[in-house]
This record gives C-alpha cells, structure tokens and sequence, in this order.
C-alpha cells in the first residue's frame, strides 16, 4: 500500500482507512458472522452507508432503506454459517487514497470453515469519510479462484483520443499515465 504522492496527509489516511477497515470493520464482521461476538446484522450499519450501491452478477441495485442494508448481510450470515463459516482470510488487498475523505478498499478474500475454504471473492468497496467516521457506499464483488488482485482486476492503462491529446498513429499504443514500478 502506497500513497503516490507522498503526501504526509494521504500517508495518515492511508494508515486510518486500512486500520478501519482490516482491524475493526473486518474482525468484527468475523466475530459476528462466527458467533464469538453476540450482535445481529444491524451492527453493520456503523461500517456500511445507507444508500449502499452493491454489484454483482447476482445484483446490481441501490439499497435505499437500512433494512436492505441488513437484509443483504443477513442472507450472507446465514449461507456462510450454515456451511460452518469461522474467519476470513484475505490473500491480497489494494487500498487507494484518492483525498483526505475518499478511498478504495479491494481485496480477495477466503471465507473459511476451519481449513476449508468455503468461497471465495474480489471485492472492491468504495468508502468515504463522513462526520461519523468511515463508510462504504459502494460494494461490487465477484467469485474467483484467483489468488491476487492482479489476476482478477489488473490495472489498465486508459487510451484516449481526443481530449486534447496527441491522435495516436495507426497501429500504435499508447498509454497514459505512469508504468507500474
């Protein structure tokens, strides 16, 4: 994880956004979903917004009432534990700081029973900083047998034409932007 612009201010956001998200919105989920922590899916509501815009090939809506924000995660409690649901391990993650109030979490994670993974997903949640902390507004995911985010989601490199840039030649590629290091 890093901050392109080595701004000491998105450095700091940086630090918050991950340890919100991966030490507290995560573990609490885990505890939650696993039984070692006594709460009903309301407590998702202190990391995830209302209205919360989710996708994924099984959906892809605004859930506009806080009740469909629980719902949602009440269907993934109750398939996840009956296939004996007890952590989350995440094999990869990218976070991007884009200001000092808006960042992208992505991760694959493995929803485990023990040993046994149980599924599988990418998911990239898109969350901005409120008066009331961090929050996900925006939740889009996918099942993978991938193990990295750059087998699911490589970054790609935009071609333009028009805007004010140069027509590229026929038959050229032409990138924008800095090459990956």
């Amino acid at each position: 994880m890093t901050v392109a612009a080595n701004d000491p201010v998105l450095e700091d956001t940086l630090g918050e956004v991950s340890r919100w998200f991966f030490d507290d919105y995560l573990s609490r989920w885990m505890s939650v979903v696993n039984g070692t922590r006594q709460e009903g899916p309301e407590f998702i509501l202190d990391y995830w917004g209302c209205p919360l815009h989710v996708s994924s090939p099984r959906m892809n809506r605004w859930l506009t009432e806080p009740q469909e924000v629980t719902g949602l995660l009440a269907g993934t409690q109750a398939r996840v534990r009956e296939a004996g649901y007890t952590r989350t391990a995440v094999l990869d993650s990218r976070v991007t700081v884009f200001h000092p109030a808006g960042a992208a979490i992505e991760v694959v994670w493995s929803r485990r029973a023990g040993e046994t993974e149980i599924e599988r997903l990418a998911v990239h949640f898109q969350t901005v900083r409120s008066q009331d902390g961090w929050q996900v507004i925006g939740i889009q995911e996918i099942g993978t047998s991938a193990q990295s985010l750059d087998e699911i989601w490589p970054i790609h490199r935009a071609q333009h034409r028009g805007l004010g840039s140069p027509t590229p030649r026929a038959g050229s590629i032409r990138t924008t932007g800095r090459s990956p290091s």
